[in-house]
């Protein structure tokens, strides 16, 4: 028995030893650190695209990830085009998970347009794999990025999120929506030449749809009071609205681009004594996001939730079903609440 103790003992301690060389050697070998998932590029011109063959009557297959993609691409390609959005509208694109009918029709796609801004960074190396062009709407968009104070993701944040301190709610910002219309226009004409003149059209007459919803923001913005442009929201999404209508981002319950990230008790603290500080008179929540810190710091400050549609449309037959519908909604219910 003392014989099987000694030698469990010198067994364990070989385990420890051989640990300690591993450990040492990975130290040694800094030169080549653990390889991070790709990433797909961000380029700030559009690629060259190849016609493709149509047969008969035969569509353009496009995939458009998130449904406020999807929205924008459907103005452009009309009924020349078959669609597929991969997200579901209430659904936050910082979770998504592919169904085996996603996977068919990204097989099956002529081409497959994302967001570009890491938003969909889980996807990258199925986005690889693929045969068709995968087109970033967000090519020659001015972007955010954002300073590490204020970006409070980790790195295991990063690589799971794949936002890499690039804020990727461009959509907030109408100018950044007519360079998606932009964007599409050219992709989807050189996909199908034979109908180019459609697409043009199309976007032209989009353009100038979202040309009278900018005029619109900017006529209501105007009737909230200066010091009452103050906006607290659930994660940091409404960057590019704040910056280009006016308003001040005070701050958010999760301060971080994705919603995946937890806030600390003592950094909800510190909020509710700053948002007491600030007399804000509002938090806003997305509905793809659990409204239960927002509702608990809104009734300690005796303040109002206010839900907007921040990553995803509504369902068809819902308030916000179309890209303009879901910033019409979003910046009356803002007036309101902060008039």
């Amino acid at each position: 028995m003392l014989q099987i103790l000694r030698l469990f003992r010198f067994t364990e301690f070989l385990c420890w030893l051989l640990m300690l060389v591993l450990v040492a050697t990975g130290c040694a070998t800094t030169g080549t650190p653990k390889a991070a998932s790709p990433l797909l590029p961000i380029v700030d011109q559009l690629p060259t695209l190849s016609p493709v063959t149509l047969a008969n009557e035969e569509k353009v297959r496009v995939v458009a990830t998130t449904n406020l993609v999807a929205d924008i691409v459907a103005q452009v390609g009309g009924d020349r085009i078959t669609l597929h959005p991969l997200l579901a509208p209430g659904v936050d694109p910082h979770s998504y998970t592919s169904t085996p009918q996603d996977l068919r029709s990204l097989n099956d796609a002529h081409v497959v347009f994302i967001n570009g801004l890491h938003l969909e960074a889980g996807l990258d190396e199925l986005f690889a794999s693929l045969a068709a062009p995968v087109v970033a709407v967000n090519i020659g968009v001015h972007t955010h990025e954002l300073a590490e104070s204020d970006h409070t993701e980790t790195a295991a944040d990063h690589t799971e999120h794949g936002h890499e301190g690039i804020d990727p709610h461009t959509w907030q910002r109408v100018a950044n929506v007519k360079q998606w219309v932009e964007n599409v226009r050219s992709a989807l004409g050189q996909l199908d030449p034979a109908h180019v003149a459609a697409y043009d059209a199309a976007a032209k007459a989009y353009q100038a749809q979202l040309d009278v919803l900018d005029t619109e923001i900017r006529a209501k913005v105007a009737a909230i009071p200066g010091a009452n442009r103050k906006l607290v929201t659930d994660h940091e999404t409404f960057g590019y609205f704040a910056e280009e209508y006016g308003f001040t981002i005070v701050g958010a319950l999760i301060p971080s681009l994705s919603t995946a990230a937890e806030p600390s008790a003592q950094a909800l603290a510190g909020l509710q004594d700053q948002l007491s500080h600030e007399g804000v008179k509002a938090i806003f929540v997305g509905t793809t996001v659990n409204p239960r810190l927002a509702e608990q710091l809104a009734q300690d400050l005796g303040i109002q939730v206010i839900t907007l549609y921040s990553d995803s449309l509504s369902a068809a037959n819902g308030p916000a079903a179309t890209y303009l519908d879901f910033m019409r909604y979003n910046v009356d219910a803002i007036v309101k609440a902060l008039q």
